[in-house]
């Protein structure tokens, strides 16, 4: 029955500024009304919807004002040369002191996380096929560990 997500919304303070920060992430830009605009995160199968409007007070929470891009594991060890070129700062996660991409084995993902102009989470994420040995470790690791250690069980 589902197929995927089709649609996802964000609450933003100025549309018209918003629009440019999303066009820099090379979203495409699909349309716009008054007080709403939506881009294309993959053409023909999901958007992303900005609402102008007060909402953009809402206090953040991961259940609300979160969008997570699918992007591959080797643009995800490049994400943070990529945000600077777009001058978008990379944010950590939560308690965490570093910016830098991360693996969740037990979970099976890789994140970088940063905000959007009104707070907005957004995160670049991909799969990493985690082998069966490895899916215990629920400590975050950096690209630089998750290869060693990836790389020492296979020999």
């Amino acid at each position: 029955m589902i197929k995927g997500i089709y649609e996802a919304h964000l609450p933003v303070k100025n549309l018209d500024n918003s629009l440019e920060f999303y066009k820099k992430l090379a979203l495409k830009f699909a349309w716009r009304d008054e007080d709403t605009a939506f881009f294309w995160i993959e053409e023909g199968k999901s958007w992303l919807g900005l609402w102008e409007g007060n909402e953009y007070q809402t206090p953040y929470h991961p259940s609300l004002r979160h969008i997570a891009f699918q992007v591959s594991y080797e643009d995800l060890k490049e994400s943070l040369k990529w945000l600077d070129s777009i001058k978008v700062e990379v944010v950590p996660f939560g308690g965490s002191k570093s910016i830098e991409p991360f693996i969740r084995p037990h979970q099976g993902n890789a994140s970088v996380y940063f905000n959007d102009l009104d707070g907005n989470s957004l995160e670049l994420m991909c799969y990493v096929e985690v082998p069966n040995k490895l899916k215990h470790i629920t400590d975050k690791l950096s690209f630089e560990d998750w290869e060693k250690l990836t790389k020492s069980r296979m020999k």
